[in-house]
């Protein structure tokens, strides 16, 4: 007997690239070699401010296989990118240590390699600073956060009620830079034929970067087509255009020939975006029974001097509990820096470790469990803005995760088990992320053999976006999964958002079930053979995704962590870790499960590994590869688990999903900490949390 395929929706089906992947038939961008393709390497600035004064490109030009040199000086002139990050080689400025200043182009890699050793440069140094502070001279309130959000919000009175409350908490927390450090580094091949321009970017949306490429290159975008076919990983670092695609482009116009770029691992930090460090003061006012009164969240963070990026840290704030008075506020400074950029749950991860470490501080002020304290301060509707939420899961993340985790059976005092050296805690932090989701088109396509092929141009960054694409085309069509072909990754197909903001499911997802829905209905009219040609069918989602919902809507989760703290060295390890999430409808259970628990393995590196800072004196980060930015591994990942409950919201999309990409970051960070001081009674408010931090507190 043949077992039936798996069905949508919700079914574990199997990545359909998972085979070429792990065959290593998946081609990649550097995994594209045109004949005649020349290798670049950048040359990054090594002062953090100042200007190149001169370039002696002598010596390298001599090298064996070095075909030639670009500078400010002989680059191709750009239009005015939309981004000026990508506005390369264009002066002689340096904004900051590790800015490209040349490019080496050259037969072979390591050719160019040894020619870039030997490129002399010369730089007047200006004074620079890349150090962050509270009280920063420079620090300014900005009109708006990331993602169009007010940089301020005030409900109420805050001051007068802090200052009422039973109880207050007053804390900061402050969090060192993270880096992406996505698996395949960010790479682009770029082939100019007969005026037209071919590149394989290594992306999570070519049609932003062929929208990036059109504007600096001064180009109409039909002239352009970018491929992103396998991309991976990118966290973030690869949701807006990066300097590769560009510098590529620029060198292949300049030399006739195409151009393969790779960025080496140890120049990712400074040109590819970073989360940006922030300190973060929350005040928090509560009466005798736990109800909060007032909820002040003020967040200080960094951007660089080339464009204004301002992490939105504070917003989740206005998103999780009642409280009649809240104050949330962002400052920022402009540093000598690199830019800052999106990394997975920007605002979110940051904001509500520092929301969720004050609430588990509040909750022992109290005298109160953690979760009963937030089950307490469940609001009606969202606090921010007033609108209903369309749903909202995390009371019922909070029980079902507590009985699953067998949270009531601790004993909530600190530091009071112990197993041999190691000391035992528990702790539990609730996390959140706004549904998300923008305009998109797709096809689908009956052939007269009865194939049928969907076209998106979505970008799979290892989500599985193939697989649950046909899963939702399939669902609109009534038939099996495995019927329905899937092209994606290329701006030669329908146009569609980038991979990013957990929005990509419910984006593109959106315009394929309504062209699959709409084929479906041409078929069904549709009587005898198919004409040579097939039926097509096209949508596009401008109208829906651009309407403003009445209702708050947001996906909501809970972690629990069991946390064992060496008593001599203060190594801390993850004994469990378990998340249960409230994300609408799940679309492959097998796919959902991987985003959730690489969210929470992300989020162990955030909490005891993962960290960053500027050398004040030279300006560069201190960490620049794998061996010194320690990533979380298979011994860091213990007993980790996934769960979500049912959720039936009829106010999102056609498959009644959310996002579930990035919430498995946000909390994870709060949950390790709270465990970390549930174990030892010492509350650490810095990230990460490491042994050298941690064994002033055991000794």
């Amino acid at each position: 007997m043949t077992t039936p395929a798996p069905q949508f929706p919700g079914a574990p089906v199997v990545r359909r690239e998972a085979w070429d992947k792990v065959t290593g038939t998946a081609r990649y961008a550097a995994d594209h070699t045109p004949d005649g393709c020349l290798y670049a390497l950048t040359v990054p600035a090594t002062v953090a401010r100042g200007r190149v004064t001169a370039v002696r490109a002598v010596d390298a030009l001599a090298v064996p296989g070095v075909h030639s040199v670009l500078t400010h000086d002989n680059a191709p002139r750009l239009q005015e990118p939309d981004d000026p990050t990508l506005a390369v080689l264009q002066d002689d400025r340096v904004p900051h240590h590790g800015w490209p200043i040349a490019l080496v182009l050259a037969e072979s890699p390591e050719a160019a390699r040894t020619g870039a050793g030997e490129l002399h440069v010369e730089y007047e140094r200006d004074p620079h600073d890349v150090t962050l502070t509270d009280d920063h001279p420079g620090l300014y309130t900005p009109e708006e956060a990331n993602g169009e959000q007010p940089a301020v919000r005030v409900r109420g009175d805050v001051e007068p009620a802090l200052a009422a409350a039973d109880v207050q908490v007053d804390v900061t927390y402050r969090m060192r830079a993270l880096h992406n450090h996505p698996m395949e580094p960010h790479a682009a091949t770029a082939v100019w034929a007969d005026g037209h321009l071919t590149v394989h970017d290594s992306s999570q949306g070519s049609t932003k970067v062929r929208e990036s490429l059109a504007q600096a290159l001064g180009l109409e975008a039909d002239r352009i087509t970018v491929v992103s076919e396998h991309v991976g990983g990118g966290f973030g670092s690869k949701g807006t255009t990066r300097p590769q695609p560009v510098l590529a482009a620029m060198a292949a116009r300049h030399t006739g020939r195409p151009v393969k770029l790779v960025f080496p691992r140890a120049q990712l930090a400074e040109v590819v975006g970073h989360r940006a460090p922030t300190i973060q003061r929350v005040r928090l006012g509560a009466g005798a029974d736990g109800a909060l009164t007032a909820v002040s969240h003020e967040v200080v963070t960094q951007t660089s001097t080339v464009k204004e990026f301002v992490e939105q840290a504070a917003v989740p704030a206005r998103v999780m509990y009642a409280s009649p008075h809240s104050r949330t506020a962002h400052r920022v400074t402009a540093l000598d820096v690199p830019s800052p950029s999106w990394m997975r749950a920007p605002g979110e991860a940051s904001g509500m470790y520092a929301l969720e470490s004050a609430m588990d501080e509040l909750a022992a002020a109290l005298g109160l469990d953690p979760v009963e304290l937030r089950l307490r301060n469940e609001p009606e509707t969202e606090p921010d803005s007033g609108r209903p939420f369309s749903s909202r899961g995390l009371a019922a993340c909070l029980r079902d995760g507590a009985a699953r985790f067998g949270w009531h059976d601790r004993d909530p005092r600190p530091a009071t088990r112990q197993e041999g050296r190691w000391l035992m805690g528990t702790g539990v932090a609730a996390a959140t992320y706004p549904v998300l989701v923008s305009p998109s088109t797709a096809s689908a396509h009956a052939a007269h053999d009865g194939t049928l092929r969907v076209e998106v141009n979505a970008t799979d960054i290892g989500t599985g976006a193939r697989t649950v694409l046909a899963q939702i085309a399939a669902d609109a069509l009534g038939v099996d999964p495995q019927a329905v072909r899937i092209g994606i990754g290329s701006t030669d197909r329908p146009a569609a958002p980038l991979a990013g903001g957990s929005s990509g499911t419910a984006s593109w997802g959106w315009a394929v079930h309504k062209a699959a829905d709409a084929l479906a209905a041409r078929l069904a009219e549709h009587a005898g053979p198919l004409p040579a040609d097939g039926i097509t069918t096209t949508a596009d989602t401008a109208q829906e995704a651009g309407e403003k919902s009445p209702y708050a809507r947001h996906a909501f989760g809970a972690h629990f962590a069991e946390t064992a703290v060496d008593a001599v060295t203060g190594e801390v390890r993850v004994r469990r870790l378990l998340g249960v999430y409230a994300a609408g409808r799940i679309l492959n259970a097998r796919t959902a499960r991987s985003q959730f628990t690489g969210g929470m393995v992300m989020g162990i590196g955030m909490a005891l590994t993962e960290g960053c800072d500027l050398d004040p004196a030279f300006g560069d980060f201190t960490a620049r590869d794998l061996a010194s930015y320690h990533v979380p591994v298979c011994a860091d990942t213990a007993d980790i688990q996934a769960h979500w409950i049912e959720e039936d919201d009829r106010h999102l999309n056609p498959m009644g999903s959310k996002g579930i990409g990035e919430i498995g970051i946000v909390g994870t960070a709060a949950a390790i900490g709270n465990a970390v001081r549930h174990a030892t009674g010492a509350r650490l408010r810095e990230l990460p949390l490491t042994p050298d931090a941690l064994l002033p507190y055991l000794l």
